[in-house]
């Protein structure tokens, strides 16, 4: 029962993630990149207090549970949505897909430092590979054409993903006592203040608009972008192989390619097509491998 329910967690998770990139864009064009971001985790760290109200889950405001919330507002919000947002400025919603996908080897890397017990093995690193040139091939024309006017955008959405996969690593090593919903209200709640705070002061505030669009999207990625989906993927960093869940990165730029076709009636070429097959490939096999290993 656990894995099935583990496995919907992680199918709505990629779902929800590969949507962000395009609720990202759209909110782009209403909100200033750092007004937006925090728009969004003000909303979330809203819904999340409600929740532990509700729920009357504990705030665990000790010392130790203080420092992770820091370290992860900072190395997990802040500073990698930061360049998310600026970067959604310059290059597609693709190519910033693409490039985040990079998560999975930075988080085989750390884990290979920080984590003796996450093992890479040969099953879970052929996935990687046969993902990642999945990805290759479905935004290949992105990176061929877009290389030196993107320059600056790409390289702050691969840092981004640096940090993430190395604040992923450290929640896994150190984060086994904090709650889901509590390891993410402070941080969010922090970074939401930062971004907010800083906004007036570095950010064109002319080009902000209140309308529906702008709006509905600061919603959707508050709750379902960020409570939903954070806190599913905090409960499952403690259950599952921490490289497996990395390979969600995998999967968010076939769910981009499938909302650009029904939203904006885009069509896939015959690259796009084998990567998707090939990123499915790697996911299946990723899989397969883990719950063989299970069984030995």
């Amino acid at each position: 029962m656990n894995g099935i329910a583990n496995g919907f967690y992680y199918l709505t998770i990629s779902l929800i993630w590969g949507s962000t990139w395009l609720a990202i864009r759209i909110s782009l064009k209403s909100f200033p990149p750092f007004f937006s971001a925090g728009l969004r985790f003000l909303v979330a760290a809203a819904v999340i207090y409600l929740l532990m109200k509700i729920k009357k889950i504990p705030f665990q405001l000790d010392r130790k549970s203080m420092n992770s919330y820091f370290v992860l507002a900072f190395f997990s919000f802040i500073i990698p949505f930061g360049l998310v947002y600026w970067g959604g400025q310059y290059i597609t919603s693709g190519l910033s897909a693409i490039l985040f996908a990079v998560f999975p080897f930075f988080v085989a890397v750390f884990s290979h430092f920080m984590l003796p017990k996450e093992k890479i093995g040969f099953g879970k690193f052929a996935a990687l590979i046969l993902g990642f040139t999945g990805i290759c091939l479905m935004f290949y024309q992105d990176l061929m054409g877009g290389l030196n006017t993107y320059l600056l955008g790409m390289l702050a959405v691969v840092l981004s993903s640096a940090m993430q996969a190395w604040i992923a690593v450290y929640v896994k090593k150190y984060g086994e006592a904090l709650h889901p919903l509590g390891m993410n209200l402070v941080p969010m709640g922090i970074s939401a203040a930062v971004y907010m705070a800083v906004s007036p002061f570095v950010e064109d505030m002319s080009i902000l608009r209140f309308d529906a669009a702008g709006i509905g999207s600061a919603v959707y990625l508050g709750v379902f972008g960020s409570v939903v989906t954070f806190t599913l993927y905090y409960y499952l960093l403690k259950r599952i192989n921490l490289i497996l869940l990395s390979l969600t990165a995998f999967i968010t730029p076939v769910i981009a390619l499938i909302l650009g076709r029904v939203i904006e009636a885009e069509t896939l070429t015959t690259g796009q097509q084998i990567g998707s097959v090939l990123i499915l490939a790697g996911i299946i096999a990723a899989n397969i491998h883990g719950a063989t290993a299970k069984q030995e």
